[in-house]
């Protein structure tokens, strides 16, 4: 008896969360093979969680925004409680808009192609309705600037087209009319209506030639006005505001790359204190840094790894 009651209280429970794994997004039917330029690469959340942004092998940055999927109830005189609310977050993320960020190129100077894929997205804070997201390739970051865009259409044209449209008369007069639009007393003047809103993306910055090897990490200031952007061997420190200089704040490359032990993995910002940052290595080792103490932040402030009994190693060891 006791089993069974307890058999079914666990019946009336709501089934548990099912976890899906996913490398692209949108529908598809059973069996449909994945495209390679489809498969996510990098997501990033925005501040307070209101934005989504992906970024594919295939060079696309997709926004999503948050909404709501609860039901609301109007208040009237219907004093009876609400219906329970499902169990669930409530909310999901639905398509925002989407652009080309990268593009596929070739270095001709070393022979390498240079894939289209984001290696990292994130985004700027902004003071207005703009959405601003920093992205980068492996050789190339760029600021996108996302805004809604008032598009306007002419009317009040002259005389009918074909398709219902209309259009002004050509020079010459009245006459030029087609045969069937009418008579005209007057000529008006066409005018400019807004029609819709829609949402526009632009690269306001680009970024370029600062880095040797592949880039591997981006991250933001909490300042909202520097970034850095790291590859294998150096981290550098860049203005928002400038795109042709900055500045190198961590190189580990040494004299003979024979001697190369690690290399840098990811690097990021502290989210309060714009002075402090951390890397990480290929050897499993976290160093924290401060820019305060010097300009070239190779002395880290902290340090933390388990020390490695079997003794040093080369990286290509």
């Amino acid at each position: 008896m006791v089993a069974g009651a307890q058999l079914t209280g666990c019946s009336d429970q709501p089934p548990p969360i099912e976890w899906q794994f996913l490398q692209c997004f949108g529908e598809r039917t059973p069996g449909e093979e994945v495209q390679e330029a489809d498969v996510i690469s990098a997501v990033e959340f925005d501040s307070d969680g209101s934005y989504l942004a992906t970024g594919d092998k295939g060079g696309r940055v997709v926004l999503f925004e948050k909404v709501s999927t609860q039901p609301r109830y109007a208040v009237g005189m219907d004093q009876r409680p609400p219906p329970p609310l499902p169990r669930g977050p409530g909310f999901e993320y639905r398509y925002l808009t989407e652009f080309q960020s990268h593009e596929p190129e070739f270095d001709y100077l070393k022979s390498l192609e240079i894939e289209e894929k984001i290696n990292k997205v994130r985004w700027v804070r902004s003071s207005n309705n703009t959405k601003h997201i920093i992205a980068t390739n492996d050789k190339t970051i760029k600021l996108w600037k996302v805004y809604e865009k008032k598009s306007s259409m002419v009317t009040g044209w002259n005389v009918e087209r074909p398709g219902g449209f209309m259009h002004s008369p050509r020079l010459g007069g009245l006459s030029a009319a087609p045969p069937g639009a009418g008579s005209m007393q007057r000529l008006r003047l066409p005018t400019v209506t807004p029609h819709e809103l829609c949402l526009a993306s632009r690269a306001k910055r680009v970024y370029a030639n600062a880095h040797t090897y592949h880039i591997n990490s981006i991250s933001v200031n909490s300042d909202q006005a520097t970034f850095l952007s790291a590859d294998d061997l150096r981290i550098n420190l860049w203005d928002l505001e400038v795109t042709n200089r900055s500045f190198n704040i961590v190189d580990i490359k040494p004299a003979n790359m024979e001697d190369l032990t690690e290399v840098i993995t990811s690097a990021e910002f502290h989210p309060q204190h714009c002075n402090v940052f951390a890397y990480s290595s290929s050897k499993g080792c976290i160093r924290l840094a401060d820019m305060r103490n010097s300009a070239l932040c190779d002395r880290h402030a902290k340090a933390f790894e388990e020390v490695d009994a079997s003794g040093s190693k080369s990286f290509f060891s």
